[in-house]
């Protein structure tokens, strides 16, 4: 068992007392009522940022930039992201996970996140024309070196980005984030207009992450003091650099079949394969990344207490899914129509690969929340483990498929690895982390049943009514309309309102988590988290 000490553990809580477990068998009022809060906060604020992005990109797509600025820009976006992955090795997010006064480490986290930020851009700086080059895109230097300051602005506003994380602040966030959005489209917006190109979407990035990085300051004042205590950073560093590797090795899961499918099918199938997996990606970027705001730091303050984390993260998995579990049928049953609506009659060929895709997306939705609990009760080995198997399988899976059925052979590639083998062994890594089958089968037993009414509805009124518009809009009605029908009888669950009953097949406990994480009683590690990529494409 893998059990480390937390900065300061020799001292507990402040005062000098370990701070004490809350009740075993519920979740505090209080954190229930920020949770939710937060909640809401996030998802106005995702839904709000991905409309106006969305907006933005069909503006600069039609009116400004053409297909090699946006070719650039992906280049310049794609290495960002593998930057931002690791840029300060996992740290800030300690000031999530600790129970005690995250204040007494903070500097020295501060330190660490500014000077490995400092060191990946330095290096990026030197090798920007190399890795332009191999990437195929050799004008893209200058962007990569002007947008990649993000890396550097990123590192010095983790600290007090993660103190609004812990405090369920997403109000304020939104408010920040709102700033960052309107500054950075403008600049974006008046570079691209007088001619900039793809270097307009890079000095808009460094202008919106700057005011990101003010409001943070703003917001929590009192964070940005450097400091250094060389117990607790190496402490730190135990924790972030394993969970720093898991998520490239999350980036690379979702990245990888753009080389290979583009190898093996060719660049026009591969641009038909790209837009359908980006529509896929719509729920987990709407959806996903509006919870993961909120419920890292739920399942933190809940992992003392096995029950209560057990009973948090079904609820937390049952709303996401019940959210998105329609949207997912919906663009899968309605896949041609959708994209000739949004993207024109000349991309329909994106439409075959689509339903499986969505399929993706829901598992990528589920294994991100179950992701981010594994962190929180200390499974950090479980994580690498799941996602380098993830990796392995993959690679040889795409390859076959995509030769064998073209695009639609890769996403039912992606899907089979990620069904058949990348879930079953993230619920093994939760039932060793006191979270059972039978919450996870609680949780999301009627979505999957409204799921499969709603798909049924769906198949059976397109052929009886047609494709027409009328046709869909009245299909789409009904199917939603069967689905929450089927879900009603967990409404009191999803709001905590049915007693808290235990899932059959989930026996007491009498300790804690097992594997590679502290047992019950014991002082957890801040764990640090790096969140798994929402938008690599």
């Amino acid at each position: 068992m893998d059990t480390v000490r937390t900065p300061d553990s020799e001292t507990g809580a402040p005062g000098g007392a370990p701070a004490p477990p809350p009740p075993a068998d519920t979740v505090p009022p209080a954190l229930g009522r920020k949770v939710r809060s937060a909640a809401r906060w996030s998802l106005i604020n995702t839904l709000v940022l991905r409309l106006g992005n969305f907006a933005t990109g069909i503006v600069l797509a039609r009116f400004a930039l053409g297909p090699a600025e946006w070719g650039v820009y992906g280049v310049a976006q794609t290495v960002l992201l593998v930057l931002l992955s690791a840029n300060e090795l996992g740290v800030s997010l300690a000031i999530v996970r600790w129970e005690g006064d995250p204040r007494r480490f903070a500097p020295t986290v501060l330190t660490l996140s500014t000077l490995s930020s400092g060191v990946l851009y330095v290096a990026l700086f030197a090798a920007a024309p190399t890795v332009a080059g191999l990437l195929g895109s050799p004008d893209a230097t200058g962007v990569l070196r002007v947008m990649c300051l993000c890396v550097l602005i990123g590192g010095v506003a983790a600290v007090p980005g993660q103190f609004l994380t812990r405090e369920f602040a997403q109000g304020k966030r939104m408010v920040i984030d709102g700033l960052n959005f309107v500054v950075s489209t403008s600049v974006t917006l008046l570079l691209a207009f007088a001619g900039w190109g793809a270097m307009s979407f890079a000095w808009g990035a460094v202008a919106g992450n700057t005011v990101t990085l003010i409001g943070c300051c703003l917001a929590v004042p009192g964070t940005l003091k450097y400091g250094w205590d060389h117990g607790h950073a190496r402490e730190l560093l135990r924790f972030g650099l394993p969970l720093a590797g898991a998520s490239l090795l999350a980036l690379a899961v979702v990245n990888v079949d753009t080389m290979l499918v583009g190898a093996t099918v060719g660049d026009v199938a591969l641009g038909f394969y790209v837009l359908a997996f980006n529509i896929s990606g719509w729920p987990v970027r709407i959806i996903s990344e509006a919870a993961r705001r909120v419920t890292f730091a739920g399942f933190s303050r809940l992992a003392e207490s096995p029950q209560a984390l057990a009973r948090g993260f079904s609820r937390a998995l049952g709303v996401v899914v019940t959210g998105t579990v329609p949207l997912c049928v919906l663009l899968a049953g309605f896949a041609a129509p959708a994209i000739e609506l949004i993207y024109g009659s000349q991309w329909t060929a994106a439409a075959p690969a689509l339903p499986w895709l969505m399929a993706l997306g829901l598992i990528r939705i589920g294994s991100e929340l179950a992701y981010d609990c594994l962190i929180a009760v200390g499974q950090r080995r479980s994580l690498f483990v799941v996602q380098g198997l993830w990796l392995v399988a993959l690679i040889p899976v795409l390859l076959v498929g995509a030769r064998l059925n073209g695009t639609v052979g890769a996403s039912q590639a992606h899907v089979l690895v990620a069904g058949g083998l990348v879930v079953p062994v993230f619920l093994y890594a939760l039932s060793r982390g006191g979270i059972g089958v039978g919450w996870v089968a609680k949780a999301c037993a009627w979505p999957f049943l409204g799921g499969a009414v709603m798909a049924a509805t769906i198949l059976g009124l397109e052929r009886l009514l047609g494709d027409g518009p009328l046709a869909l809009a009245a299909t789409g009605t009904t199917a939603l309309a069967a689905y929450t029908l089927c879900v009603l009888p967990s409404r009191g669950f999803l709001r905590g309102t049915d007693g808290g009953d235990r899932p059959r097949g989930d026996g007491p406990r009498s300790d804690g988590p097992r594997g590679d994480g502290p047992r019950h009683g014991r002082r957890r590690t801040p764990a640090p988290a790096r969140p798994t990529p929402q938008d690599t494409r």
